[in-house]
């Protein structure tokens, strides 16, 4: 095997890791909100331990740490293959999948405050999903007239910015049952963070448009 086989090896590791770390997530994040929703209906005496909380909080960051690695590591070792931009939002795509739904189930909709927040959510979700469907649609179409598909700097930075995100609603969600009266800031700090997400996820959705709109109007042009 050679260097360059080596290291594109290694980087396709680190990017479909992102699968098996997002699902671990989403099992750990399961059986802990399980259990505090059990303890909220008065079937279980107690809180659960928090170390299942702890352990899907620390899966849900490695994953979004595979995001900042893989392609680090595939510029420094000059390995960047269409393969790579190609799947790289693949596996966004599944994080986002996985990771918003969980968190909507698992906010604290029983409290007031918390009602808002899991209609936010919901709109948050639907946004970035219908985006992400929009965008796949652009590449594919430009795919047939020899286009860049790589992802643009404004999506790169969308993503940068989700990751961190989608880990700090978990932390707040995990303790929220367990220190319930030091939550307000930090839940107003969640509002700004989504607040700026839909907005990043707008102006990528027209960035995006405005780029692949040659192609699409060379596509419906044709007979």
């Amino acid at each position: 095997m050679s260097l360059r086989q080596l290291h594109l090896l290694v980087v396709n590791g680190i990017t479909f890791i992102r699968v098996p770390f997002i699902l671990a997530f989403l099992v750990l994040a399961l059986i802990h909100g399980w259990g505090v929703q059990r303890f909220h209906l008065r079937e279980e005496m107690a809180l659960p331990s928090d170390g299942w909380a702890w352990a899907a909080l620390v899966c849900l960051v490695l994953s979004a740490l595979t995001d900042l690695f893989d392609g680090a590591l595939a510029r420094k070792w000059k390995v960047v293959t269409k393969f790579g931009a190609m799947c790289d939002p693949l596996m966004d795509k599944v994080f986002y999948l996985v990771v918003f739904p969980t968190l909507l189930w698992l906010l604290p909709i029983g409290k007031a405050p918390e009602r808002w927040h899991a209609l936010f959510m919901v709109v948050l979700t639907v946004l970035y999903l219908l985006r992400d469907q929009w965008v796949t649609f652009l590449r594919s179409v430009g795919t047939l007239y020899g286009a860049n598909c790589a992802a643009t700097m404004l999506g790169k930075v969308r993503t940068a910015m989700t990751f961190p995100l989608c880990a700090f609603i978990y932390f707040y969600i995990m303790l929220y049952d367990y220190e319930p009266d030091s939550m307000t800031w930090f839940r107003w700090a969640i509002y700004a963070g989504e607040a700026f997400a839909i907005f990043l996820n707008f102006w990528s959705l027209y960035v995006y448009t405005r780029n692949y709109l040659p192609y699409i109007r060379q596509s419906i042009s044709e007979k």
